[in-house]
């Protein structure tokens, strides 16, 4: 009877025991918070016109609020990667602001025009037209809207990440001190890499490491099953390995090569990878010679 793995022989983290649920979560998160906006703002929208006497059709609130807000909501992916492409951090908010600010621009500019759009293929499905108004007066208009907006998809997208990289455990390489004292390892070639998970920092050994895995502005180290991801590029950290352990296999990809168990050769002249705990990683052709080199 085989032994089990690592993975089995521990209960699952509360970040694990959610990651099934996590883009369901997500999507009704947005789902939810727009359809409340819509709703509230078709009633409130729907008070005031009728409170100021102004003549209107009954499901005119509707359609401009219901418009409005599906393009938002449309718009959610695309602010998603904007964070990701452009990570903000307190040692880089100031060089990200500009580019914050062009998108809340972009963001504006195709959330007016989509909601235009939809707004007068509604109008005219029902035989009348849609007005729009002053477009530079309400471009400036909807703006001011919209950068609010923006702002706080911006600020939601990223508190959501950061409590997500608090649950799993974040890396980070230990620093050298700050007084002229010689520090603890090299700094250039770390033996260990600290870890913080809600509130608590412990140190992981570099040999417990048994890959890194490229992911935006991060690098993901997975240990024990378990993965931290450690702001840096894969670049910036392979170099900072130990070569003597450590392999690059894909260009998102390193592996530690004493938890490797297995290479399979694959007809397009890549590999697989399988490491002890039952994983696999990629390996592309341009690295698979000098890993079997390292291996045989």
């Amino acid at each position: 009877m085989p032994a089990p793995s690592p993975a089995a022989e521990r209960a699952p983290t509360l970040y694990e025991r959610y990651l099934p649920w996590r883009r369901w979560a997500e999507a009704g998160y947005w789902l939810a918070s727009i359809s409340l906006s819509a709703i509230g703002n078709t009633i409130t929208v729907g008070m005031e016109l009728r409170r100021a006497g102004l003549p209107h059709h009954p499901a005119e609130p509707a359609i401009w609020e219901w418009t409005s807000n599906l393009v938002i909501l449309a718009l959610v992916p695309a602010i998603a990667w904007f964070t990701r492409r452009f990570p903000v951090h307190f040692d880089t908010w100031r060089r990200q602001l500009p580019w914050y600010l062009l998108a809340s621009v972009a963001f504006s500019l195709l959330h007016v025009v989509g909601m235009v759009a939809l707004r007068q293929a509604i109008y005219a499905l029902g035989g009348d037209s849609y007005d729009f108004g002053d477009w530079p007066r309400q471009l400036f208009y909807e703006y001011v809207k919209d950068a609010r907006t923006f702002l706080g998809a911006v600020l939601m997208i990223i508190g959501y990440r950061f409590v997500l990289r608090r649950l799993q455990g974040e890396a980070s390489l230990l620093d050298a001190p700050d007084d002229d004292a010689p520090p603890v390892e090299p700094v250039d070639r770390p033996e260990r890499f600290l870890v913080r998970k809600l509130g608590r920092e412990f140190l992981v050994p570099a040999a417990d490491i048994e890959s890194l895995q490229a992911a935006g502005n991060y690098v993901n180290l997975r240990v024990r099953g378990r993965e931290y991801p450690l702001r840096s590029t894969i670049a910036a950290i392979e170099s900072r390995l130990d070569p003597a352990r450590f392999q690059r296999v894909h260009r998102s990809h390193i592996v530690n090569l004493d938890h490797v168990a297995m290479i399979e050769p694959l007809e397009t002249g890549d590999a697989r990878l399988h490491l002890k705990d039952g994983s696999t990683l990629p390996c592309s052709r341009r690295y698979r010679a000098a890993l079997r080199e390292r291996t045989d």
